[in-house]
């Protein structure tokens, strides 16, 4: 593993421990500079297309004609997910989520089912949740207080807002939320060691039946008690006159409770270790609050918690003078985008007044982020009361990062906030 890349072929994307130890940042730069549509060959099987420059992205990311999900929007590095995907075969509530579950199909099928529940996420839906968002997070800064400001970012705050909420929305039990946050973690962290199994054993085939039962048995309440929530939705949603088939509500199920908190958690830990490495601009918001919900947009583009998603070309074309052969993968890189320095000016500057800031972290197009407004109004009640709350924090520890090259992810963050009031 080459940690600190200066030439083009020093920097291979499929390495997970670079982006876990070395610098992804330094070789998204080196690319966009030099190979902006860049090919990289892998041993286990057919190579790969890295696209780095933020029109280059978006030309992509909008036309879902040429450039479609329903291949599958998750890089294999190694070629262990076909395996992973035979060795789970079988198992009861096991379905291959390509081309059924919602944020891996293609229009016209993309657009019926994300209208199925469309409706619980726009912003005058959300825009009724503000009070919820606040109370939740001042229960958590009142108990960091409480313990002297000492705390763990992810743990103690980041999680438990996106968490809560998208449990609330979707009608997962109170008692059952805890076990969603570590279901997030285990189908996140696939390529991390304290989440990935190199095998699938019989316990763990078992946990995917248990959890297919599971959400099935919560749809069957659901059909003989309706509530007003997301899953009383799917359940008697239709589509071309058919109802969703239960491994179809299962993945998106799935989707919701991990998209729905797992990035929003992502940036909120990534937007705080950016304000403690940047402490101007926390005296910035300090001093005028009104600049959070640009701070917002910053963080977003800062963190780009979604670190890619791939797409397979359906015929041959071209990206930027590179011709991309029918059947080939190409690879989004969001973070790289949204660093691309003849789109953002000094886009290696934190600058929480950032305007404008057409930052590409909700992705372009068909599947621009459902939750967009949700993430937005979650980032902006935390950034609020945190700054109103503290004049600061410090680490007490290294912060933990996820292993993968598809999340960019935080696991802890030990930190002492200061100034509390």
């Amino acid at each position: 593993m080459i940690t600190d890349p200066r030439t083009v072929s020093d920097v291979d994307l499929t390495d997970v421990d670079f982006f876990w130890k070395g610098d992804p940042h330094r070789a998204w730069k080196i690319l966009r500079a030099e190979d902006p549509v860049h090919w990289q060959e892998r041993s286990w099987g057919q190579g790969i297309w890295h696209v780095t420059k933020y029109h280059d992205v978006i030309q992509v990311g909008v036309d879902p004609e040429t450039f479609i999900s329903g291949n599958g929007i998750i890089m294999d590095n190694d070629g262990s997910a076909t395996m992973r995907e035979q060795q789970l075969e079988g198992a009861t509530g096991y379905a291959d989520p390509r081309g059924h579950m919602m944020i891996m199909t293609d229009p016209p099928r993309h657009t019926l089912m994300r209208q199925l529940v469309n409706r619980g996420f726009t912003h005058k839906a959300v825009r009724k949740l503000e009070d919820y968002c606040r109370g939740i997070v001042s229960k958590e800064l009142d108990e960091v207080i409480a313990n002297g400001g000492e705390c763990d970012v992810v743990l103690d705050v980041a999680h438990k807002l996106p968490l809560e909420v998208i449990c609330e929305l979707v009608g997962v039990p109170e008692g059952d939320w805890d076990a969603m946050f570590e279901l997030s973690n285990r189908v996140i962290g696939f390529d991390d060691p304290e989440f990935a199994r190199d095998d699938i054993t019989v316990e763990q085939m078992q946990m995917s039946m248990d959890l297919f039962n599971y959400i099935i048995q919560l749809c069957q309440e659901r059909r003989d008690k309706p509530r007003d929530d997301v899953l009383t939705q799917l359940v008697n949603a239709e589509i071309d006159g058919q109802r969703l088939a239960d491994h179809e509500i299962f993945l998106f199920f799935l989707l919701l409770i991990v998209a729905g908190n797992e990035t929003t958690r992502n940036a909120t830990s990534g937007g705080l270790l950016a304000l403690i490495e940047n402490p101007d601009q926390w005296a910035r918001l300090r001093e005028n609050p009104s600049l959070v919900p640009t701070a917002v947009d910053e963080i977003l583009r800062w963190t780009s918690p979604v670190t890619h998603f791939t797409r397979f070309a359906t015929k041959d074309t071209e990206i930027r003078g590179r011709e991309i052969l029918a059947g080939q993968e190409i690879c989004l890189w969001y973070p790289s985008a949204n660093r691309d320095e003849d789109v953002f000016d000094k886009s290696d500057v934190f600058d929480v007044g950032r305007s404008p800031n057409d930052h590409i972290a909700f992705g372009k197009g068909e599947h621009f982020c459902l939750g967009a407004n949700l993430a937005r109004l979650e980032l902006r009640v935390s950034f609020e009361e945190i700054v109103k709350r503290f004049s600061g924090a410090e680490p007490t520890s290294a912060p933990e990062r996820l292993r993968s090259n598809f999340i960019g992810g935080i696991k802890r963050m030990p930190v002492r906030f200061t100034g509390a009031r």
